[in-house]
C-alpha cells in the first residue's frame, strides 16, 4: 500500500493485516528511524554525502505484529520519537539519499520474503515489490490529510492544521520529485480515495480487493 502522508496508510494497513491474519511492515518507520539516528548523532541531514557516509551504521530491528508493531535502533525503542515534527520535517531529505534507500530496501525485502505481509510506504508497488499480487494507492485531499496529521501531533502546540498543511505540501513535493524511488502510483495499483471514507470502510475495500486478486 503506497500513498502520501496522512492518507491513512498505517491504520488501514494494520487493519487489513489483522483481518487477513498477515504480518505488517511500516517502511516509513524505517526511514524515520534512520532520520532519528542521523539527528541524534549530529549528521547534517541536508548533506547527502554526510548521510550516505553513515547509512550503514544504525542497527534497525522491526517487529511485524500488526497489533503491536515495534522498531528499535541500536537496541533503543524509537516508536514514539520518530513521530515528532523534527523527524517528520527531516525524513524526506534522508530518504532521498540513494545509499539509505539501497540499504533499507534490502532489509525490507528480507522481511517481506519470510511470509504473507501487508507493507506500506511510498515505493512498495513500484520498487520494493513490483510483482506484489495486490497493490493499493491510498490517497485523500490535502486538507483532510493535514487534519489527520495535526491530530496525530496534538501534543505539539505548534502543529496547527495550517502549519501541518504547509509542511505536508513541502514533503509531498520532495517525495514526489526525488531522483531515487519517487512517490508515485504503480500503473497496476488500485487507487482508493479515503477523503470521505472511515477506517473500517477503507479496510473493507482493501480486504475485498485482496480476496478478489489472490
Amino acid at each position: 500500500m503506497d500513498g502520501p502522508s496522512g492518507s491513512g496508510k498505517s491504520s488501514a494497513s494494520k487493519g487489513v493485516a489483522r483481518a487477513l491474519g498477515l504480518r505488517y511492515l511500516d517502511t516509513g518507520a524505517m526511514y524515520r528511524a534512520m532520520t532519528w539516528w542521523m539527528l541524534q548523532n549530529g549528521v547534517p541531514v541536508d548533506d547527502p554525502e554526510a548521510v550516505a557516509a553513515r547509512a550503514a551504521d544504525p542497527v534497525l530491528e522491526v517487529g511485524t505484529d500488526p497489533s503491536a508493531p515495534t522498531i528499535t535502533v541500536d537496541g533503543t525503542d524509537v516508536s514514539e520519537p520518530i513521530r515528532t515534527r523534527e523527524v517528520t520535517n527531516a525524513v524526506s531529505a534522508v530518504s532521498a539519499v540513494p545509499a539509505v534507500r539501497a540499504r533499507l530496501v534490502v532489509l525490507q525485502r528480507e522481511i517481506i520474503g519470510t511470509g504473507g505481509i501487508v507493507v506500506e510506504g511510498r515505493d512498495i508497488g513500484t520498487v520494493v515489490v513490483p510483482d506484489a499480487p495486490v497493490k493499493v494507492y491510498l490517497t485523500a485531499s490535502e486538507q483532510v490529510r493535514a487534519q489527520r496529521r495535526a491530530k496525530d501531533l496534538a501534543a505539539d502546540p505548534a502543529a496547527s492544521v495550517t502549519v501541518t498543511l504547509d509542511e505536508q505540501a513541502r514533503r509531498d513535493r520532495l517525495d514526489s520529485t526525488r531522483t531515487t524511488s519517487p512517490l508515485t502510483r504503480a500503473a497496476d495499483a488500485t487507487e482508493i480515495d479515503s477523503t470521505e471514507l472511515g477506517l473500517a470502510e477503507v479496510v473493507e475495500a482493501v480486504v475485498r480487493l485482496a480476496k478478489e486478486q489472490t
